[in-house]
């Protein structure tokens, strides 16, 4: 079948040093993971591979402004002149699976012959060479705009300074509507804890159980990648005394997760998987032995705005995503041998197991391959390339027949799932289409209270530590007990503050009253007890 398309080659690129005179940009690190994965393939002639490159897709970088860094793979490949296709993503940790399906469906419908999908990050170099003045570092590609500072998606300040100064003009205009902006929430380190903290409360789970539950799940995510040769952790392994314990270097960030607990951003990584047809990996002598075969993938969203979605202790988009790419690679969950689940934060795992019936922790089947996002590392939007790339060498490996790998990107906003087989599918040709809309619109969603204001309910929460451990902003989703409306606040006083971050008790549930904020308008505030004015 000249349409069958394969997963010929993988190549994985570490680069542990953080000295400045080995400060390679992302772009180098990409290089070498595409010949990497290029001599992996073991073609008859590495030369005649590389020149049938003819598509070139790139997971974006958070790194560094490229002008067209697609277009400076393919030069550096010396295929820019036959390239059929060529994209630059846009950023989401769901980007790779994204790309890969892409990638399949167009050697599918026989539109080119040889697919490279890749992405790299090198924030750790970065870091080193911001600390040493040295921007832009030495040698590196000129940026496409200026770079003042590092890229941390994940961080405090919500991103580097155009970012974070973007969002400091939205909380202080008076003009602004959006929720997030207003009330200071919308990063990952915000919005994933207010899942934890809403699937805690609907299984009904003690704030110890969960904490312990999130520690036992991360040490054994540590130790898988204690044993993996391109995690940035290798060899670290943190058991569950040392995640577990909160303070110190492992401070609280935002409730209920801990520094160990939040995705590690600051590393030099970089993969590449290259796909074609069966057809022509006999042309070009690919042993058998090499082959991977693609049998499905689905990918959707929920709302870019968390406060339009149903709830929050499940993602339909997670739980709609892995069935359609079941489905379409006729595959059933215990036909699973392998599993990787992005991990970002403990809620992404959980979530996914929860649907897929597995449990946990103390699982026959791991839900990584790779360790996570804190012990392999954050690869930027890059990191299920990794997994892809690692699920490829095990099922060559003869460790299972199927895996599945999520991927998830934004706030929990962005899912896409890859199947990967042994053998090659059953019945039919690789599925040319998405099975799912780009955009989930199908769902009931609690509607909105403007200016809220009366007695309420805690629907989910999360509370923002400063680096000092203490308490720094508190961020509840209520709803009226008027109308059952949605609404979006800040803790209303030090004692509303201190009990939210205190960790003692149950919050979610927990009845409050909200009021308008007379210094900002649009901002809801929320105290357990009621205020005088109210």
């Amino acid at each position: 079948m000249s349409g069958t398309p394969i997963v010929i080659g993988v190549g994985d690129i570490k680069n542990r040093s953080t000295a400045i005179a080995d400060a390679k940009e992302p772009l180098t690190l990409i290089l070498e993971a595409i010949q990497a994965a290029i001599a992996d393939a073991s073609p008859s002639s590495n030369t005649d591979l590389q020149a049938l490159i003819d598509s070139v897709d790139v997971v974006k970088t958070w790194t560094w402004p490229y002008p067209d860094l697609p277009g400076s793979v393919a030069e550096n490949l010396g295929v820019e002149k036959s390239i059929k296709w060529k994209r630059y993503s846009e950023h989401g940790g769901d980007k790779p699976g994204k790309l890969f399906d892409e990638a399949a469906k167009r050697i599918g419908r026989e539109e080119c012959k040889v697919a490279v999908i890749t992405g790299g990050e090198a924030l750790a170099s970065l870091s080193a060479c911001a600390a040493a003045k040295k921007l832009p570092p030495p040698g590196w590609t000129p940026p496409s705009q200026a770079v003042d500072s590092v890229f941390t998606p994940t961080g405090r300040d919500l991103g580097n300074s155009s970012i974070s100064s973007l969002w400091q003009a939205l909380s202080s205009s008076d003009e602004t509507t959006d929720l997030g902006a207003i009330h200071q929430i919308g990063a990952p380190i915000h919005v994933y804890p207010l899942y934890e903290n809403a699937f805690r409360a609907h299984r009904g789970q003690s704030l110890k159980a969960n904490h312990d539950e999130g520690t036992k799940l991360y040490a054994e995510f540590s130790k898988v990648a204690e044993h993996n040769e391109y995690a940035w952790g290798q060899g670290k392994y943190d058991n569950e005394d040392v995640i577990g314990k909160v303070g110190g270097r492992n401070r609280m960030i935002c409730y209920p997760y801990p520094l160990l607990m939040n995705a590690f951003n600051t590393v030099n990584l970089a993969s590449a998987l290259i796909l074609t047809s069966t057809t022509t990996a006999k042309a070009l002598g690919i042993p058998s032995s090499k082959w991977i075969y693609p049998l499905g993938a689905a990918g959707t969203q929920d709302s870019s705005e968390f406060w339009l979605r149903p709830n929050f202790h499940s993602s339909p988009s997670i739980s709609r995503s892995i069935d359609a790419a079941l489905s379409v690679s006729n595959t059933t969950p215990s036909e699973l041998d392998l599993i990787d689940i992005y991990s970002c934060f403990p809620i992404v795992p959980k979530l996914a197991a929860a649907h897929l019936g597995l449990p946990i922790t103390n699982g026959e089947k791991p839900l990584t391959l790779l360790g996570g996002l804190t012990s392999f590392g954050g690869a930027g939007n890059n990191y299920s390339m990794h997994a892809l790339t690692e699920m490829t060498r095990q099922l060559r490996a003869g460790r299972g027949k199927k895996g599945l790998v999520l991927c998830n990107g934004g706030v929990l906003s962005y899912q896409y799932v890859v199947v990967l087989s042994k053998e090659p599918r059953d019945n039919g040709a690789y599925p040319l289409a998405n099975p799912l809309p780009e955009v989930l619109h199908d769902m009931e969603v609690p509607e909105l209270a403007v200016d809220a204001e009366g007695e309420a309910v805690v629907e989910t929460y999360t509370v923002e530590f400063a680096r000092d451990g203490c308490p720094l902003r508190g961020h509840i989703v209520g709803r009226l007990k008027s109308n059952g409306k949605r609404f979006l606040a800040n803790h209303g006083d030090e004692q509303t503050l201190r009990q939210m971050g205190g960790g003692k008790s149950e919050v979610v549930g927990r009845s409050g009253w909200a009021w308008q904020d007379e210094k900002r308008k649009g901002r809801g505030l929320f105290v357990f007890d009621k205020p005088s004015k109210l």
